[in-house]
């Protein structure tokens, strides 16, 4: 923190990151109930940004071999992220890993391994 200006030192990523998300927080506390709906598709829209930047990074290396990415079947998708068929049916629109073969859904294998592992802080 600079103390003669009260701002946090430049490079200092982790106060800068909570600094802004207490100023989010604040505003999302100020605003008046029918702004709520717009803030909420601003986020969503940096969330999603956020989320696709994360899927084309290369796959942390995990010992296994690259190769053709897997699409998964629902079953198979849930098992591995330890939630239920149905809570993953509910929320598969807001999973940056969902992909959609026609009216089928379908999840990317490396898309999922990646999302959780940033979702478990690894």
């Amino acid at each position: 923190m600079d103390p003669v200006h009260g701002r946090v030192a430049p490079g200092d990523a982790m106060t800068d990151l909570t600094s802004t998300l207490d100023e989010l927080d604040r505003e999302i506390s100020a605003a008046p109930p029918e702004r709520l709906p717009a803030i909420l598709v601003a986020l969503s829209t940096r969330m999603a940004a956020a989320s696709a930047r994360l899927l084309a990074m290369p796959p942390v290396s995990s010992g296994r071999t690259t190769g053709p990415d897997e699409n998964l079947d629902v079953a198979e998708a849930a098992r591995r992220l330890g939630v239920s068929k149905d809570w993953l049916y509910r929320h598969a629109n807001g999973l940056p890993f969902t992909v959609r073969v026609g009216r089928r859904l379908v999840f990317s294998a490396r898309g999922l391994e990646r999302w959780n592992q940033m979702r478990q802080g690894r």
